[in-house]
């Protein structure tokens, strides 16, 4: 009896150790998903033929990311996790062919204004490489880039003008993605550039919280208005399941898009815009932790999801946790960002060696059947931004 008594307590003793140990293996570290990315992205990198090429998916069936030109909206993302990964690994390699895929984005800044992203096209990548090298000539891009994106706003609105050579059904479409290109127009203001690059920012950011947030905490993706009087004729949801959905991306660009609001003006009702958007999206999430698509998609559970949504959402969590005075309330963004990365990290949505992407599962445009559960370039992007902004975070405290 001793005996066996002896036996299955040294089985359970050797369970419990194998355990611990599996444990520790699989445990989350910022750092070492970091250095891991930064060594793919280098890989990656010598694959790609052009410094005028940009990843931006890779479709089912395929392992090598699809290239688009200079004037893709997605065309700023890749320099950008060029430069994150440089951020990581100080590696001159890496630093070299950011700068080059960078300054294949020049002509952007000097152009007329036919994309709203303007802001994701260089701030992404100028913005990054002035932010890691202090290269004045970046600068001097960026303020251009700056005032070429603020043509296309329209003081009777109120607003930027979405889609400035798109045929749309109003006159004047303004799309909550914009909330993020206002980040180059802040900075532009506090770096030489114009006050009124500023004053138009925070009257985008105005417009858009008054018209485009929901009493509930969720977003419209677009609403439109008469470019004459600047009346709101209709909130729609032109990415998402319907006009009254929640599409999971749009609701995170807001959420990490007022927190940066907030962040360039002090007007605490973009705060609390934040705060609302992020609780609204964190009860909302599904029990695994990553959003589907659109959240009253009614084909749930048996519908695609986007974990670029789940990224830009971990960013803007950060991003909050850094301007909340409540402490709880700080610990709680925290914790739902680094959930949101730990569960990114693993599969099925971490790429490992699947394809050249960092992540998996993400969805462009659904309604227009475009980008649905594949690797897009900006999941990527904010995923290394994420990783980056947790790391930091970690080491001060």
């Amino acid at each position: 009896m001793r005996v066996r008594l002896h036996l299955i307590l040294f089985v359970s003793f050797l369970m419990f150790s194998c355990a611990s140990q599996k444990k520790e293996v699989v445990q989350f570290s910022a750092e070492k998903v970091l250095d891991e990315n930064a060594q793919k992205i280098k890989v990656v990198q010598e694959t790609i033929k052009s410094e005028n090429q940009f990843p931006r998916n890779i479709p089912k069936g395929q392992t090598n990311w699809e290239m688009v030109g200079a004037r893709d909206w997605c065309s700023g993302f890749w320099p950008g996790v060029l430069w994150y990964a440089y951020e990581q690994s100080n590696d001159s390699g890496l630093k070299e062919s950011a700068m080059k895929s960078t300054e294949a984005l020049r002509q952007i800044a000097y152009s007329p204004a036919e994309n709203h992203d303007i802001g994701f096209m260089l701030y992404c990548s100028y913005g990054n490489g002035y932010r890691l090298t202090g290269n004045e000539d970046y600068k001097k891009v960026l303020l251009a880039a700056a005032d070429t994106l603020a043509t296309l706003y329209n003081p009777k609105v109120g607003s930027i003008l979405s889609w400035p050579i798109k045929k749309s059904e109003f006159d004047h479409n303004t799309i909550v993605d914009n909330m993020m290109n206002l980040e180059l127009l802040f900075w532009a203001a506090k770096n030489g550039g114009s006050q009124d690059l500023y004053d138009l920012s925070e009257s985008h950011a105005q417009l858009t919280m008054d018209y485009l947030v929901r009493e509930d905490g969720s977003m419209f993706h677009l609403g439109s208005f008469d470019s004459e009087t600047g009346e709101f004729l209709k909130g729609m949801t032109h990415q998402g399941y319907a006009d009254d959905s929640m599409w999971a991306r749009g609701q995170t660009w807001g959420m990490y898009g007022f927190a940066i609001a907030y962040r360039e003006t002090s007007n605490k009702d973009f705060l609390n815009t934040s705060i609302k958007l992020s609780d609204h999206f964190l009860e909302r999430l599904p029990k695994d932790g990553i959003p589907y698509w659109d959240f009253d998609d009614p084909k749930i559970p048996n519908s695609p999801k986007d974990a670029s949504a789940a990224a830009v959402a971990a960013c803007g969590l950060l991003e909050l946790s850094g301007l909340v005075e409540d402490v709880s309330l700080k610990q709680k963004y925290i914790d739902a960002a680094k959930d949101l990365l730990e569960k990114l990290s693993r599969e099925p949505y971490y790429s490992g060696d699947t394809n050249q992407s960092l992540l998996l599962h993400s969805t462009g445009h659904h309604p227009n059947n475009s980008e649905i559960d594949m690797p897009i370039v900006y999941a990527d992007y904010y995923y290394m931004e994420a990783l980056l902004r947790l790391k930091k975070l970690e080491a001060s405290k």
